[in-house]
């Protein structure tokens, strides 16, 4: 089988994860207009469906370890396209809080499965080419997606927009439903793969890094349109544009980061990648003397974005080589509790102390997640040697 037909199911399913996240940011005004709700009552449908990620891919993990990434993936975009339907249809606010369990449950099954594929289908150098295009694939969500989504709800309503995430996880199920059988793996029950993860060190501190990376990452991006109103004063629309820019160069990061750690050791590259993020951000959230400087910065910051993540999760593959379900269920916990401490942790700062405060304390957190990844063990890429071999896929 191809590499294109393996790597097909793995990108759908983080597409649609990220389908399901990106919609409701575009429409929180006209939901909460209809629901006669605040903007935090409806912002809290993102709280309730990356708690229940967290909660689900804490279970769902080490089932890909026993069942495989297919069936995995067919399921989180099964319940991707219910959580659509619902939020659709919800005729009240607690209706589409409900949504948002179903759908945080798919999130849970795409993102763990789509990132634990890699290491099911894809070998050797292979390994990281493929995770730049799975980690890719979630900024492409966001630069095909919100343009749709937001030109659905101008022209029809809010409600339509979900035919968006609907439609991504109605391909997500079928590329799983289709996906190859993958590598066995140990298959150990729920309780042994989660106390691997949390019994073996260098995975523990993987796992933590992960954790304050993307809350670091998430303080950013969630209040970056925000930002950019407030130093410049642009109108929603202006900003609307702006922000994909970045997106695009994550993209483009992302899937050619794999000729980066064949050239130098994985983990200081992501070390690097890491501060140099925190670097970026004290500048970008202090310094505002043009439009066109702060989106480089931004586009600078997506760039080191980039290469932490896609090298990170290779990195996390190796971490328990039999049970790559547990680790990428590990992952999925800690990107989106890192997506709620983030934005919770962010508003506050800002609140408090200002834009420019928080750079300061973002550059923290980024440091803290490059100390960690140094004494992360890295057996593929060990005393910066050529990469070495990942465990071979089934033969087709």
């Amino acid at each position: 089988m191809s590499e294109g037909r393996r790597l097909l199911p793995l990108v759908l399913a983080t597409a649609a994860t990220q389908a399901s996240i990106v919609v409701l940011a575009p429409l929180l005004v006209e939901i909460g207009r209809e629901f006669h709700a605040s903007l935090g009552e409806v912002g809290l449908a993102r709280s309730v469906l990356a708690g229940t990620a967290v909660a689900v891919s804490l279970v769902i993990g080490p089932a890909i370890d026993r069942w495989g990434v297919g069936p995995v993936i067919a399921a989180g975009g099964g319940l991707g396209m219910l959580g659509a339907g619902l939020a659709a249809a919800a005729p009240s606010l607690g209706w589409f809080y409900l949504a948002g369990l179903v759908t945080g449950a798919g999130v849970a099954c795409t993102l763990s499965a789509g990132f634990a594929g890699v290491a099911s289908y894809f070998s050797g150098d292979r390994v990281e080419w493929a995770m730049g295009w799975v980690v890719g694939s979630q900024a492409a969500a966001w630069i095909v997606g919100t343009p749709i989504i937001g030109f659905l709800a101008e022209e029809g309503s809010w409600r339509l927009s979900f035919v968006v995430p609907a439609t991504i996880g109605a391909l997500a199920l079928v590329a799983g439903l289709m996906a190859p059988p993958g590598r066995a793996t140990s298959g150990t029950g729920v309780r042994e793969g989660l106390t691997s993860v949390f019994r073996e060190p260098s995975a523990r501190r993987w796992t933590l890094a992960e954790l304050v990376a993307y809350s670091a990452w998430t303080a950013e991006i969630t209040y970056a349109g925000a930002f950019y109103i407030e130093s410049y004063g642009l109108g929603e629309a202006t900003v609307g544009l702006l922000l994909p820019i970045g997106s695009v160069v994550f993209l483009v990061t992302s899937t050619n980061t794999s000729r980066l750690t064949a050239l130098y050791s994985r983990r200081p590259l992501i070390a690097l990648a890491a501060l140099g993020m925190g670097v970026i951000l004290v500048p970008l959230l202090n310094w505002t003397p043009a439009v066109g400087i702060t989106v480089a910065l931004v586009c600078t910051t997506a760039f080191f974005a980039a290469v932490r993540s896609a090298g990170s999760s290779s990195l996390g593959l190796v971490q328990l080589p039999g049970n790559p379900g547990s680790m990428m269920g590990a992952r999925t916990a800690s990107a989106q509790l890192g997506y709620v401490l983030g934005a919770a942790g962010g508003g506050l700062v800002i609140e408090l102390l200002g834009f420019g405060a928080l750079g300061f304390v973002l550059f923290a957190g980024m440091a803290v997640s490059a100390l960690l990844i140094l004494r992360v063990d890295d057996p593929v890429h060990a005393g910066g040697a050529p990469p070495g071999r990942y465990p071979e896929p089934v033969p087709d």
